[in-house]
């Protein structure tokens, strides 16, 4: 109820309550109000952290819509991003499947189940770092990613996700990578994957010798994960390196990222971050699951699919069940 104060003069004056205030505000200058929740909660998971995404999260969603149209000076996210090799072979093989294998061949297999190969064009990087920056000077809350440590310099990047990155513009890009690169690539490297490829997650994740520094052994609850660095050329770090552990083999192999270069493997395969000494590495994480969150187990009658297959849109709906 609206609060009235009665002044001396003959005339009532009418002031507006604070509900009324609030709705005044744009969403952009109300999700720049928030309090946002303590590191400490988020890292306990305390109920409270979750309250306030949940609670905002249509607020979010309006304010970083909001935000993109009066930032007038944002780099356009599209295809000119991509590697041009790679975008012209997914290109041609979305027309023709029957050439899918001009895109096989630019992926390295560097151990049994993992391979690199170059995503994005080291020469545009500086578009999506500069739009991701940005984002940061933003003063709009977002979630880190917490699953395993909070890392304040990351964000959530898909809509499953309490607190996740809105931006209509990101999300568009996002669902470009996810839906006509990594799928179809996931599909033609790893037998029986089709069909455990029909749900998305993904995150951001910095690295540096003062905040997050490494990344234990562990394997990822997905059915293939997507790693592409976001350095740009001759922003260098060192340490930092991935160690990816062969299950049958006993064989561990090093990767180290260069900007704009992905690793992909299936989630299963064991893997663990070094830690950087010096410099920032930056990250960007993608996973592909079934729905349910069900992931291939042994070789299945998926194996046998054929090119016009993986190279078809899926039509699945998005799940709730979210990794973290």
């Amino acid at each position: 109820m609206d609060t009235i104060i009665r002044p001396t003069s003959t005339q009532d004056t009418q002031y507006p309550s604070q509900h009324d205030r609030d709705n005044q505000q744009s969403a952009l200058q109300q999700a720049r109000n928030l309090p946002l929740p303590s590191k400490s909660d988020m890292l306990r998971r305390a109920p409270s952290v979750e309250h306030f995404w949940h609670q905002n999260s249509q607020l979010l969603e309006q304010a970083w819509a909001e935000w993109e149209t009066t930032e007038h000076d944002l780099p356009v996210l599209d295809d000119s991003l991509f590697d041009p090799t790679l975008r012209d072979a997914v290109t041609h093989a979305w027309r023709a499947p029957s050439t899918e294998m001009a895109v096989k061949n630019l992926w390295q297999e560097i151990l049994p189940d993992v391979y690199q190969g170059q995503l994005f064009d080291p020469a545009q990087l500086s578009t999506l770092r500069r739009y991701l920056q940005a984002i940061a000077d933003a003063n709009i809350p977002i979630r880190p990613p917490y699953g395993i440590a909070l890392n304040s310099n990351g964000a959530m990047l898909d809509a499953r996700s309490l607190g996740y990155l809105a931006t209509p513009n990101f999300q568009a890009f996002y669902h470009k990578v996810m839906n006509q690169y990594m799928r179809p690539i996931a599909r033609l490297l790893f037998a029986n994957v089709y069909g455990y490829d029909t749900q998305t997650f993904g995150f951001s994740i910095q690295y540096q010798p003062t905040g997050d520094t490494s990344l234990q052994l562990h394997t990822d609850a997905s059915a293939v994960t997507m790693n592409i660095n976001l350095n740009l050329p001759g922003e260098d770090f060192t340490g930092s390196e991935v160690d990816f552990v062969g299950r049958h083999l006993g064989q561990t192999k090093r990767a180290i990222f260069k900007p704009g270069m992905a690793i992909i493997h299936r989630g299963s395969v064991p893997h663990a971050a070094h830690p950087i000494t010096s410099g920032k590495r930056t990250n960007m994480v993608l996973w592909l699951y079934g729905d349910n969150m069900q992931v291939p187990r042994g070789v299945g009658l998926n194996s046998h699919i054929d090119a016009n297959q993986r190279w078809t849109a899926t039509h699945s709906q998005p799940d709730n069940f979210v990794p973290f």
